[in-house]
């Protein structure tokens, strides 16, 4: 008899002359060399990315989506003999569950509400294959040049008008603070004065004085 050492992570599948017989979880187990065929299944789980794809929405336009799903393996049995290449069953299943999402969604709530996709519709198809999808959202989402040139163009457009707004409230303020000074001095001539005595009291200012004006006084 042989030994045969399963990890944490880790199922093993054992095949006795070729027909399945039960599975080894994780410890130490005893075996059949001559007679017995072990499959080893990882059990943790795993990231799947989608590379860009070029899909249609509702209202037409095409944008390049990618996007990412968490798996693992729930039944081990299910994932060894229900496909022969149960991973891209899985592959082909996200890329029809982000083209249904893409599809009945137009531009702009796409791009609001980009995170989840299809779920259900991914996990009934892998369920019989023994993978259980507990993630799938997208990653990037790319728009044609003219609608990138477009948005970039309002984007400059807003922050002009914002720049332009703000000037122009400091343009205003500016303008009042010059009237409420204006009625000040018209109500108290004598402010002018005392300002006067004040800027001539500093060091580095030089006071012209109007011989012809102090005559007049």
């Amino acid at each position: 008899m042989a030994k045969i050492t399963v990890m944490e992570w880790e199922r093993v599948l054992a095949f006795h002359d070729g027909r399945f017989e039960r599975v080894h979880g994780p410890g130490r187990h005893r075996y059949n060399p001559r007679r017995t065929t072990h499959v080893t299944v990882d059990v943790r789980p795993q990231l799947v990315q989608v590379p860009g794809q070029e899909v249609l929405t509702r209202d037409g336009v095409t944008v390049r989506v990618s996007a990412t799903a968490s798996w693992l393996v729930s039944d081990p049995v299910a994932y060894t003999n229900g496909a022969s290449k149960p991973v891209q069953v899985l592959y082909a299943a996200l890329q029809e569950g982000m083209r249904a999402k893409v599809a009945q969604l137009d531009l702009e709530s796409l791009i609001a509400d980009r995170a989840a996709l299809d779920l259900d519709g991914v996990r009934a198809e892998v369920a019989p294959l023994g993978i259980e999808v507990t993630d799938f959202r997208m990653r990037d989402l790319m728009l044609p040049g003219e609608l990138r040139r477009a948005a970039m163009d309002a984007v400059v457009a807003r922050e002009r008008g914002k720049a332009v707004l703000e000037e122009a409230r400091a343009e205003a303020a500016a303008l009042r603070s010059l009237a409420n000074t204006a009625r000040l001095l018209e109500e108290h001539p004598a402010l002018l004065q005392l300002r006067t005595l004040q800027v001539a009291a500093e060091r580095s200012t030089t006071l012209v004085i109007d011989p012809r004006r102090s005559a007049a006084e």
